[in-house]
């Protein structure tokens, strides 16, 4: 998960960059990059940590420019403290390209070979952005035949990366003395917004992962960037576009993106992440009712920030108190990147606090998006009941997360998955909790349809095993289950059926 941004403006444009990957801050703190230009030449600033420590005054002079591109990076391939992994990236030959990458590619690997052995590219970090950023390259190579580009050899290369890369993926690149390319993978797995803004000047452009940039930006959401699609927009602004990609591929955003990775206030593919998430908590009450008929409930609490629409509509439809009990210090780093589970456990007590009296006394329901390791739910329940909870149930928002996912989000092994091997029931003793209720994959999907009812498909695998790209099968899984510790991995096809299972009889350690 990462967030990007390019902008065409007529005007300096390293600010707008800058208030930009603040709004998209939440999609990635690991590390952060700018990149501008002018008079043919780039500029770029990138380093380890977020945009607020990484850009000083002195950076943001040197971005000079009236278009460039951003990134704000949340490691799921290559090292995840590596500086010389931050984005973007850039290549000069056979033209100057700067990228930024959101998503992972599944064959990255397979990949790499091709460029060291037939196309004669070096790759000189473990990123899957590079991989994506010297295929480009070469495609754009290839379909010029080392001439000047134009609208048909960029949108002729851009099909042939959809062509060879395969997985998830939503690019901002920067073409010397051209303009800015963005394209989304034919899947449309990662979310990729157009904005506008009509200036005395001209008409200034801007692509995002989400449509909360658009709106801070003072820009007008047009849309969202269709998958397999193209845009271009010259240096005066000059757009055009162009689908790159076979219509018949499955339309199929990533779920995850409106359980928790984006913010409450942006639209993706036409739905507005709040309204779907209240709806997740309007399936997940009448689940509550239907199951657990005789629970008395005195308080819904929210598990901050991503689940409070959700539990405030489970309160709503349950005729129940929805209150706040849980206060966030926004300054601690996100749990589940940290090694080893006593410091995972120590920083969920530093990261969040109860107000005593919210617990006191009563029998409460915890909401959260997702359970995905455990370790906070656990810490968290106990936190309810150091603070006086009689009761405590939990309730999540999303389906157990059960399976690996290579899209890039962070859940790569299924040995750090409470679910992979245990029922709801194991899973509410190992947490600790009362009563635990899981969200109906099929409710989900009815959550983001009831806003588009055009989305009949999305990218589940975490929940389901289905692997939409067609090209991750029980040994590609089983690769990524050796560098970290698994146990047996299977893999389903698109019916759902499994078609392997491998006994890897690895370490496996829940966290979260």
């Amino acid at each position: 998960m990462c967030g990007i941004l390019g902008v065409v403006a007529t005007s300096p444009v390293n600010q707008l960059l800058y208030d930009g990957l603040q709004v998209l801050q939440h999609r990635g703190q690991d590390a952060a990059g700018i990149a501008t230009s002018e008079g043919g030449r780039f500029f770029m600033h990138k380093g380890s940590g977020l945009v607020r420590d990484v850009f000083r005054t002195r950076n943001m002079r040197n971005l000079i420019g009236n278009w460039g591109v951003g990134h704000v990076r949340y490691p799921t391939a290559g090292s995840a403290y590596n500086a010389s992994e931050a984005q973007p990236f850039y290549v000069n030959s056979p033209y100057g390209l700067m990228l930024a990458h959101n998503g992972n590619l599944t064959n990255s690997e397979e990949l790499k070979r091709e460029m060291f052995l037939a196309d004669l590219r070096h790759i000189n970090t473990n990123s899957d952005s590079e991989v994506l950023l010297n295929v480009l390259a070469h495609e754009l190579q290839a379909a010029s035949n080392g001439c000047k580009l134009d609208d048909n050899t960029i949108f002729a290369a851009v099909s042939n990366v959809h062509r060879r890369c395969q997985g998830a993926y939503a690019a901002v690149v920067m073409i010397a003395g051209v303009g800015l390319l963005a394209f989304r993978d034919p899947h449309g797995i990662r979310p990729l917004v157009l904005g506008k803004n009509e200036t005395e000047r001209g008409t200034e452009w801007l692509v995002s992962s989400e449509s909360v940039a658009v709106d801070a930006l003072g820009f007008k959401l047009l849309r969202d960037v269709e998958p397999g699609e193209a845009v271009l927009v010259d240096m005066e602004g000059n757009f055009r576009s162009r689908a790159c990609a076979p219509r018949q591929v499955k339309h199929a955003p990533c779920m995850f993106e409106f359980v928790y990775l984006a913010r409450p206030d942006s639209v993706i593919d036409g739905v507005s992440v709040y309204e779907a998430r209240l709806k997740m908590g309007e399936f997940l009450a009448e689940k509550f009712k239907r199951t657990m008929p005789h629970v008395h409930i005195d308080v819904v609490i929210p598990i901050p920030d991503s689940s409070r629409p959700a539990a405030l509509e489970m309160a709503n439809c349950m005729g129940v108190a929805y209150r706040e009990g849980f206060v966030k210090n926004r300054y601690i780093g996100r749990t589940f990147i940290m090694p080893g589970q006593a410091v995972r456990r120590k920083s969920v007590r530093q990261k969040l606090n109860t107000i005593h009296q919210e617990f006191k006394g009563k029998s409460v329901l915890l909401v959260d998006d997702s359970i995905v390791r455990g370790t906070t739910s656990q810490e968290i329940v106990n936190m309810a009941r150091d603070a006086g909870a009689t009761k405590v149930y939990f309730a999540s928002a999303a389906p157990p997360v059960r399976f690996a996912n290579v899209y890039g989000i962070d859940m790569p092994t299924r040995a750090e998955l409470i679910a992979s091997d245990r029922d709801d029931d194991a899973i509410c003793r190992e947490i600790g909790a009362d009563g635990l209720i899981y969200q109906d994959l099929d409710d989900l999907r009815l959550s983001v349809q009831a806003i588009n009812p055009a989305l009949n498909f999305f990218e589940t695998s975490c929940f389901d095993g289905c692997y939409v790209t067609g090209d991750v099968t029980a040994e590609y899984l089983a690769g990524i289950e050796d560098q970290r510790g698994s146990p047996p991995v299977t893999v389903e096809d698109a019916d759902g059926a499994a078609t392997n299972q491998l006994d890897l009889n690895l370490a496996s350690e829940t966290q979260d």
